[in-house]
């Protein structure tokens, strides 16, 4: 089977994304062969792209993807052709018409999820499921802080922190992104582009502080995330779309208030097989029972990769986006 791949070899922006056209081998043992319908773009593949997080290069791209499975290799007991599947890595590879994958790295798709919305939610929703149920202790009523509350993760994070029963503060970028937050949920909007986010915090929790922050910006919030959390609060540092955090003196968390800091990877809370199965399914439940909406904000032709992360870290996008084989 003929497939079409993107690859990089070198690290740097949008660019360096090249394409080859290859010819897929037979799936070898513990793999399958999967025809990508649908590929998810990820704030994740511009860290790989541009080095932030190294990868061994030449190096295929993109994590995320969903498909129907085409051939099955040795010793797979769990798949068959025909299946429909979606993955969220750890392979790299995801943007191309087709690849060999491990089997063990698929989840089967309900009847009632579809391939694109599987595509746009699974690595983006799984983030969410784990940052709001398993990285922090959350209890109705609370107040948390969601940066980016109109991005991919964020829109999906405000709503399972609402399912929850929380008070969900957002910060946005944009006047269309403040209706994003607010359609999704969101209790109170800030515009961190024109408003000083830690003190219009406190001013809506009577001075206290939020108890969680989300933070998936990085090094552009990290004050702000630092000043907006109350005492012996949790600052979730999930991502870098600004640029990482670097240089922090432990001791200015306790000037903030005896706060907790985590940095957090989907991989550490889906490497056992029985959470990975517990958290998908607690996934498609939320999506299946209506409480979480999937915005599939933009669909790109998946050779116009570059410019999907062009866009992407433009902040010109919203909610989830699909890259279409």
């Amino acid at each position: 089977m003929k497939a079409t791949e993107a690859f990089f070899s070198r690290t740097g922006g949008p660019e360096v994304i090249e394409w080859r056209e290859v010819e897929l081998p037979a799936p070898g043992p513990g793999e399958v062969t999967v025809v990508h319908s649908a590929v998810g773009l990820n704030y994740i593949d511009t860290y790989h792209r541009r080095g932030i997080y190294p990868l061994a290069l030449p190096s295929g791209l993109g994590l995320e993807a969903a498909g129907t499975v085409a051939a099955v290799g040795e010793g797979v007991s769990t798949l068959r052709e025909g299946d429909r599947v979606a993955t969220f890595g750890p392979a790299m590879g995801a943007y191309a018409t087709a690849r060999n994958v491990p089997a063990a790295s698929l989840f089967v798709l309900p009847g009632a999820i579809s391939d694109d919305v599987a595509a746009a939610v699974m690595l983006k929703g799984c983030t969410a499921e784990f940052l709001a149920e398993r990285c922090a202790r959350i209890a109705p009523g609370d107040a948390v802080l969601v940066h980016a509350a109109a991005g991919g993760v964020g829109l999906i994070l405000v709503q399972w922190l609402k399912a929850m029963g929380t008070t969900v503060i957002g910060t946005v970028s944009s006047a269309a992104k403040v209706d994003a937050a607010r359609a999704a949920g969101a209790d109170h909007i800030i515009r961190y582009d024109s408003e000083p986010v830690a003190a219009r915090v406190r001013e809506l929790t009577g001075g206290a502080g939020v108890r969680v922050t989300y933070d998936g910006v990085g090094m552009d919030t990290w004050e702000a995330s630092l000043d907006a959390t109350g005492r012996r609060g949790l600052i979730v540092s999930y991502g870098n779309a600004s640029a990482p955090v670097t240089g922090i003196n432990l001791g200015v968390l306790a000037q903030k208030g005896s706060l907790y800091s985590t940095r957090p990877t989907l991989f550490d809370y889906y490497a056992d097989p029985a959470e990975r199965a517990a958290g998908a399914e607690r996934l498609w439940a939320m999506i299946t029972d209506g409480k979480i909406t999937v915005t599939i904000g933009q669909r790109y032709p998946l050779l116009e990769a570059a410019r999907a992360h062009t866009d992407l870290e433009a902040r010109a996008t919203t909610g989830s986006t699909l890259l279409v084989p």
